[in-house]
């Protein structure tokens, strides 16, 4: 899920940036520091929104610049296990599928992809079930569910597993098909007790 973070943390100014505007300056500083960071309880670090730089610093003894407060804002993407989510298809491989999830890819294992056995077609990039003929290619839009996160402790990419062996799950074409099939299904059960009411009366 998206999230806006307030935070407060303090910046630098260095001598030779004295007179520019300390909002401009902080927004850089802040974006050195946070655009593009993992962490464990931010998640993805998307942009650094909202600032606003205390204009009174204080100086350390022998260093010339001075030091502000500043409180921002950062918009970031949190994963959460059992999130239903949707997304896009971006790269198929023997083992799986990567799914585009807010700013980072997904893994759909081929264990979690469908209920039935999956072949992997190299030539043409596609994922398919041997029952079923549904097949998976890049730039399908799918529905899973978040089953696993970790977002690593020294800044690495961190990584998120998905599911779509469920319900209403996987490939958004095959989900309206399984609705319209229990549709279909409800509608032949609500005739057939309608026919039977009749038949008693």
């Amino acid at each position: 899920m998206f999230k806006l973070v307030t935070l407060q943390d303090a910046i630098r100014i260095p001598p030779e940036r004295f007179g520019e505007d300390l909002d401009s300056v902080g927004y850089e500083q802040l974006q050195m520091k946070y655009d593009g960071m993992v962490d464990e309880e931010l998640g993805y670090v998307i942009a650094v929104t909202q600032i606003k730089v205390n204009p009174f610093g204080k100086i350390i003894p022998g260093d010339g610049a001075t030091f502000h407060k500043v409180e921002f804002s950062l918009l970031t993407f949190f994963p959460k296990i059992q999130e239903v989510i949707e997304g896009e298809v971006v790269e198929i491989a023997e083992f799986g599928a990567f799914i585009r999830i807010g700013p980072v890819d997904a893994l759909l294992h081929v264990s979690q992809l469908m209920d039935d056995y999956i072949s992997y077609d190299e030539r043409q990039g596609v994922l398919m079930g041997k029952e079923t003929k549904r097949q998976l290619k890049n730039g399908d839009r799918v529905r899973v569910r978040i089953t696993a996160v970790s977002l690593g402790r020294s800044g690495g990419s961190g990584k998120i597993g998905v599911t779509a062996r469920q319900p209403f799950l996987g490939k958004l074409e095959w989900i309206q098909k399984d609705v319209e099939k229990s549709e279909g299904a409800d509608a032949e059960a609500v005739g057939e007790a309608k026919q039977e009411g009749e038949q008693k009366k």
